[in-house]
């Protein structure tokens, strides 16, 4: 199966939408951002194939009941079965995005280069940069990302970049 269609490049991943929920229009929703910007009545969302405006959200166990604008029926919630849900991305300078490390260069305080981030790979202690040269730098280790996001300074302890 191939994965589902991104609408636009500049387009953020922000939940997928698993099954209508009863019969005026929710549908039961697994978010992947953290963001309470994306619950507010009126956030807009997309899928790979039309524009949504959010009438309500409330959760529901780990998961969230969301109504669109124009699903008001069991009917039309049955559309959205299955559909990734898209955002735009949101501009917060505290913040270390993942679509803004991924291509930058890593430079160690003693201004090594080090590398290319190629991914970001989650881990239960500090999400990990992962770079070209098959380094693992901790996200804990970063001290900046340029405005522009073209390089990260990382402050990693001796031996963190010695390959086997």
């Amino acid at each position: 199966m191939a994965p589902p269609a991104r609408p636009a490049r500049d387009l953020l991943e922000v939940g997928r939408v698993h099954r209508p929920h009863g019969l005026n229009g929710e549908v039961v929703v697994s978010l992947v951002t953290n963001r309470s910007e994306r619950l507010e009545p009126g956030a807009e969302l997309r899928t790979a194939d039309v524009a949504l405006v959010l009438r309500r959200a409330r959760p529901l166990e780990n998961r969230w009941l969301m109504a669109f604008e124009g699903y008001r029926d069991r009917t039309a919630a049955e559309r959205l079965r299955g559909a990734v849900l898209f955002a735009a991305p949101l501009e917060d300078p505290a913040e270390l995005w993942v679509h803004r490390l991924v291509g930058a260069e890593v430079v160690c305080g003693s201004g090594v280069r080090r590398g290319k981030v190629v991914a970001v790979q989650a881990n239960p202690a500090s999400d990990l940069l992962v770079l070209d040269s098959g380094a693992l730098v901790p996200l804990t280790f970063v001290v900046a990302l340029s405005g522009d996001g073209s390089r990260i300074d990382v402050d990693a302890p001796a031996g963190l970049f010695d390959l086997p």
